[in-house]
């Protein structure tokens, strides 16, 4: 139980880092200041933030167009929700 809880809070962690990292990097782009890498974004999202960055994706508008952000992210939140059910 005590690993359940433990990975829960490292997915809710990441997953705000993440969708904090989106946002930040959309305002960047708008103003057109040194942006966050995609490889730094794809990361994150793949070591347990992709639900932070589907979220972020979707409320910011931001890399809509790049359809290998949504693929990894949805495979990415399939497995860290698999482990998740693993646990249990």
């Amino acid at each position: 139980m005590q690993v359940i809880m433990i990975y829960a809070a490292y997915l809710l962690l990441v997953s705000f880092v993440t969708f904090v990292m989106y946002g930040v990097d959309k305002r960047r782009a708008k103003r057109g200041q040194w942006r966050i890498s995609e490889k730094a974004l794809l990361t994150m999202g793949f070591i347990g933030g992709a639900a932070g960055a589907l979220l972020g994706i979707h409320l910011f508008r931001h890399k809509t167009r790049h359809w290998y952000f949504w693929a990894i992210n949805i495979i990415a939140l399939i497995l860290q929700f698999g482990l998740l059910v693993v646990f249990v």
